[in-house]
């Protein structure tokens, strides 16, 4: 006579966990190629890092060598663009800070009309970026 079979009240995560691991993996190869942006070479500085308590990420206006302006992105934008997005980002956080980094041999000019477009914008926050010096 046969006994009748127990039924198992178990779930099977064996192919939940192999469709993990390849999301793992395929994020763990995508992930560097998310970033973006405008490569400059900033100029060095012995100067020490901020320290803000503020949980906001900064936006960056960058300044290439030949005096275009990038935010968040590799494509060149006008001055009057860079105010008019910094308003917009500047109403949803008020102390958000921005910084303005530059090519090292970037002339100053741009980076001062970089910081007035910022500062007309009503960014409060406005900072120089620099590359930390490097010791021979």
């Amino acid at each position: 006579m046969r006994r009748p079979r127990k039924v198992m009240a178990q779930m099977n995560v064996v192919p939940y966990i192999d469709v993990m691991l390849v999301l793992l993996v395929i994020f763990m190869i995508t992930a560097p190629m998310m970033k973006t942006g405008v490569e400059v070479n900033a100029p060095e500085a012995d100067a020490k890092p901020l320290t803000t308590n503020n949980q906001q990420e900064p936006l960056i206006v960058t300044v290439d060598r030949s005096g275009q302006y990038f935010i968040e992105g590799d494509t060149p934008m006008s001055l009057e663009q860079i105010t008019q997005f910094i308003q917009t980002k500047v109403l949803e956080a008020a102390e958000r800070p921005v910084y303005v980094k530059g090519d090292g041999r970037v002339e100053y000019q741009y980076l001062m009309q970089a910081m007035v477009a910022v500062q007309k914008a009503g960014a409060k926050k406005i900072g120089l970026m620099a590359d930390p010096e490097r010791n021979p």
